[in-house]
């Protein structure tokens, strides 16, 4: 069984990953599957933290469903791990984006 990469959680200022859309902003703290494993599987999760003119500028914690975020936000940045494990990812990085 490969071990996940991601699946230790990081501080806030340390994510593996963040996505924005306009004022909101998620980062990605923990990924509870290998990326391969979450291909195809509507209900995978991350461990985020989000933060909105809605959360008067405190950070928010908890589960996201991995199709909400790709869906709904662009990727601003990514850590080199988060690189590694989703590198062939086509919702995550086009085969010709250079990181």
């Amino acid at each position: 069984m490969a071990k996940n990469p991601l699946g230790k959680s990081r501080d806030v200022e340390n994510p593996y990953a963040t996505f924005m859309e306009g004022d909101f902003e998620i980062r990605v703290l923990k990924t509870y599957k290998i990326a391969k494993n979450e291909t195809g599987d509507q209900y995978a999760r991350w461990f985020t933290v989000a933060k909105s003119p809605m959360t008067y500028g405190s950070w928010e914690y908890g589960d996201t469903y991995r199709s909400e975020v790709l869906d709904n936000f662009r990727l601003t940045y990514a850590s080199p791990e988060f690189i590694e494990a989703y590198r062939d990812d086509p919702l995550l990085f086009d085969p010709g984006t250079s990181w």
